[in-house]
């Protein structure tokens, strides 16, 4: 039975998703609010630890919330429902730059139904998405604007973002299939 295989380790990813605050800081449209979400289950605590850099970058705190995609999603059919979380958002979305964030982005489809989801709270200025691996295979036409990793991976791997107890990147895991 083949082994699970690292794929990034924890200096690498702690990197890449410093350079993505850098680059998410340097991009900010002037004048308006920095919101960042993250899409439930692997964006949540990516986003946590952006809105921590960010922070830093900034001078003082990034607002930072979740999106539950689960009700949006159009493959319901060939995956199932998976438990809900609540969607929680710090504030009212109107002008506000809201950056969607995703532990590994592949067909598109977690992130179409985030969006949808975000949409019935409110119109914000701008939707951009930041994720930290990215393995392809898109089904649908979505780019993310922020990467920390391209991951060529076959459309059959399981692609797991680890984090230790803390919350901190630990590593990138291929699993045995």
């Amino acid at each position: 039975m083949p082994e699970e295989r690292t794929a990034f380790e924890a200096a690498a990813l702690g990197r890449a998703w410093r350079r993505v605050a850098h680059e998410i800081f340097e991009s900010t449209v002037e004048g308006k609010a920095l919101m960042l979400v993250g899409i439930q289950r692997g964006g949540v605590q990516l986003a946590r630890l952006m809105g921590d850099s960010l922070a830093s970058l900034y001078g003082h705190e990034v607002m930072v919330g979740s999106v539950e995609p689960g009700l949006h999603r159009d493959d319901l059919s060939q995956r199932g429902m998976s438990e809900l979380r609540a969607t929680e958002l710090p504030a009212d979305l109107s002008d506000q730059v809201v950056v969607l964030v995703d532990d590994v982005l592949c067909s598109g489809r977690t992130v179409r139904a985030a969006m949808d989801a975000l949409l019935e709270f409110g119109r914000p200025y701008c939707i951009r998405l930041a994720v930290l691996i990215d393995r392809g295979h898109r089904e649908l036409p979505i780019r993310p604007d922020f990467v920390g990793k391209n991951l060529p991976s076959k459309l059959e791997e399981c692609v797991e973002v680890r984090c230790d107890d803390a919350g901190s990147l630990h590593a990138v895991i291929l699993p045995p299939s």
